[in-house]
């Protein structure tokens, strides 16, 4: 209860007069301190995020052009010099571009995901076929052969139901991740599952905004999926389950580890090969 009110005091007043009180003895609006304040990455945007006016960032920050108009704005209204402080508009803008970017992103990867596996498409038949098995010739379109990377039946259509074309992007980019450990299709969608859903949730905003200087693209996201796909398999054979049969378990034990990792200011999940791979 105490902490509630205390919570609603500082809200209502006391944080107005500290910015006040700020503003007067720095000369510097608070935007203005976060810019100066943090190092780039996710501390300083996470910070900028929560500080901005919200109106503006839905509002303006839909391509790359409308952040440079919005960083005007920003500086009209509170009255900042370029002159007096000639790294701020630079800082802003990048924290600005960060933020908007997440946005983007998302939607990229949201469309990509809603975008249904086309058996009769010439293009994804030819991820399908052609990228995912490069070595084997099929037998024919239905076949045994797709259990042997991992499918869960003769036509792989069926297991792309969730994640669309995103989970068989991401194989087609990252599928060598797997291929000395087990089959790795089903596993490599499930992981797809998880990439997507710690991006939607806003849990992969540290990453994003401490590994990519500007506006996070889709590669950024493939790239963060082989990164879970290689430590996920370091992590299967470091825990040494018994069978395939326990792999929602390890799923899960692995999610929550990354998750973890994501709660750290300056976290980077980073894929680093040993030199043998």
């Amino acid at each position: 209860m105490l902490g509630c009110i205390w919570q609603y005091f500082y809200s209502s007043f006391l944080r107005f007069w500290l910015k006040w009180f700020l503003r007067h003895i720095t000369g510097k609006c608070e935007l203005q301190r976060i810019c100066a304040g943090y190092k780039q990455g996710a501390l300083r945007t996470s910070q900028i995020g929560k500080n901005c006016n919200k109106i503006i960032i839905l509002t303006l920050l839909r391509f790359e052009e409308d952040v440079v108009d919005c960083v005007a704005q920003i500086m009209r209204h509170k009255n900042i010099s370029e002159q007096k402080d000639p790294m701020f508009k630079v800082n802003l803008q990048q924290c600005l571009l960060q933020i908007s970017g997440y946005n983007t992103l998302f939607a990229a990867v949201e469309d990509l995901r809603k975008e249904v596996f086309d058996s009769e498409n010439e293009d994804h038949e030819k991820i399908c076929g052609d990228l995912l098995m490069p070595s084997e010739k099929l037998e024919s379109r239905i076949t045994k052969q797709w259990g042997n990377i991992g499918f869960q039946g003769d036509d792989p259509k069926t297991d792309f139901r969730g994640m669309g074309m995103l989970g068989l992007v991401n194989l087609n980019n990252c599928g060598c991740a797997f291929q000395c450990r087990y089959s790795y299709a089903i596993v490599g969608i499930n992981l797809t599952e998880m990439a997507y859903s710690l991006l939607r949730s806003g849990a992969l905003k540290t990453h994003f905004y401490n590994t990519v200087a500007g506006k996070p693209e889709m590669q950024n996201f493939h790239q963060l999926y082989c990164y879970l796909a290689y430590e996920f398999n370091k992590f299967w054979v470091d825990e040494e389950p018994e069978s395939i049969m326990e792999f929602n378990t390890y799923r899960e034990k692995f999610h929550d580890k990354v998750k973890v990792y994501l709660q750290e200011p300056e976290v980077a999940l980073i894929l680093k090969l040993d030199a043998k791979n």
